[in-house]
């Protein structure tokens, strides 16, 4: 088989994948927690967060997203002394000085970060009626995260 060959057949299966992702036909992939840096991250807020998962490879307002979920008790609707403005604040911090040093530069790049903080562990993907929770999204573009708008 030719190289030209070789690479009509790549491009076939990647699009076919990616359309697989986009349907929700494959499961999402998510990091395990052994291979995600552990232990608390301090904002600028004072809030003290801790990564809970990386979610990669799901479909996104601008193709890929990779989604950072942490948990933040500083937020919690009862005692929680971060408002919501402040904890954007620390989201915007979090996409330019955490996630974007941890996207893997192997395989397809995300068009979108997405950052969650919530104060309980809330499985992905579920609700839960007293957790509070906060998500921003972010375009990348030149190595900095723009905000979206949902």
């Amino acid at each position: 088989m030719g190289n030209g060959m070789s690479a009509r057949i790549f491009l076939l299966l990647a699009a076919v994948l990616a359309a697989m992702v986009a349907a929700g036909w494959l499961l999402v992939p998510r990091a395990p927690a052994g291979s995600l840096p552990q232990g608390a991250i301090s904002l600028p807020s004072g809030q003290v967060v801790t990564l809970l998962d990386v979610i990669t490879n799901v479909p996104g307002s601008d193709g890929l997203a990779s989604r950072f979920r942490f948990l933040a008790p500083a937020i919690a609707r009862a005692g929680g002394t971060v408002d919501a403005d402040t904890a954007s604040t620390d989201m915007d911090w979090v996409c330019t000085n955490f996630a974007l040093g941890h996207i893997s530069n192997i395989g397809p790049q995300p068009g979108q970060v997405i950052i969650s903080f919530s104060d309980m562990d809330v499985p992905f993907g579920e609700s839960h009626p007293e957790a509070t929770q906060f998500f921003n999204a972010y375009s990348i573009a030149n190595g900095t995260c723009i905000w979206d708008m949902f």
